[in-house]
């Protein structure tokens, strides 16, 4: 009996894991901490970071959560959802909406009274936004949902640079921007390789409703304005040139493969994996720039 309460609660476990998404919440994490570095100008102070990130990321797990219960009837005609589905039923309804209202509210509570108004706003918005906005209607209702409903998973910038400052200047706008941009190919992608899933579901993307060709045509032109996008924030002086070097590097490369994926109509799943870490590779070449270039500054301070 001990032995199968204690698998019980690992499969519980598991499955509350599996339903929070942890890949985007340490995306959504990441993002957002790029953006407190920018805003900073260099690593925040720890106590910036710690409340800064713990709202973020259990704004993240709830509005994650809340997604899973909105569709799960979907989610049963997906193939690839079938654990997503499975974890669901392991935690319950119930268990898992009021998981997700702990989170929820104890992200606001920490972002309202410890932080700054901005920041409670943009992370309620960023909730919304992604569970009303685009889980229950863009998804379901056109095939260019995914444009507009870019909108929840690029605001982490906008939260983490609110942290340190609520005057959100020209830099984290870029940013921001970036993110809105990256979204629609990385889920294209995504969409072109599980098409047939997206169509038993009765979810209207782009290639099942508007088809391959059409879809590889925007996929291409969304990805190509990244590139020069990352490098405005070299253009404008917010970073160095190693910065612009790695940026450069990264860009071409998502970009080949990018393009080789659309003209070939394979490799979606590729072109979906390493739109992520070409993200990730903006995000950390920003990060470390920025911190190097106020390491240098303080030292020649001295």
């Amino acid at each position: 009996m001990n032995l199968q309460r204690k698998g019980a609660g690992v499969n519980i476990f598991t499955s509350t894991l599996i339903l929070l998404k942890p890949g985007i919440i340490l995306s959504v994490g990441f993002t957002g901490f790029t953006g407190m570095v920018l805003a900073n100008r260099g690593i925040p102070s720890l106590e910036l970071l710690l409340i800064g990130l713990t709202s973020l990321l259990l704004s993240a797990a709830g509005a994650a959560i809340l997604n899973n219960l909105l569709d799960r009837r979907i989610d049963t005609h997906m193939n690839r959802l079938s654990k997503r589905v499975e974890a669901l039923q392991v935690v319950g309804e119930k268990t898992a909406l009021t998981l997700a209202i702990i989170f929820i509210l104890t992200s606001l509570f920490l972002s309202f009274r410890f932080i700054n108004t901005l920041n409670g706003i943009l992370t309620l918005v960023a909730i919304l936004s992604y569970t009303v906005l685009y889980t229950l209607y863009l998804k379901r209702s056109s095939p260019y949902g995914t444009i507009i409903g870019g909108l929840p998973g690029a605001l982490p910038v906008l939260i983490g640079y609110s942290v340190v400052n609520p005057g959100i200047g020209i830099d984290g706008i870029i940013l921001f921007l970036f993110m809105i941009l990256w979204q629609p190919p990385h889920f294209w992608a995504i969409a072109q390789k599980y098409k047939d899933d997206y169509k038993k579901a009765g979810i209207p993307v782009m290639p099942v409703v508007l088809g391959t060709r059409y879809t590889n045509i925007f996929m291409v032109l969304y990805s190509i304005s990244l590139l020069p996008l990352s490098l405005s924030l070299w253009f404008f002086k917010y970073c160095s040139s190693y910065y612009a070097i790695a940026v450069i590097i990264f860009g071409v490369y998502f970009e080949y493969v990018m393009i080789q994926s659309a003209l070939t109509n394979s490799n979606y799943g590729k072109a979906f994996g390493v739109s992520i870490l070409y993200m990730l590779a903006v995000m950390a070449s920003l990060v470390i720039d920025i911190s190097l270039q106020n390491s240098i500054f303080k030292l020649y301070a001295l």
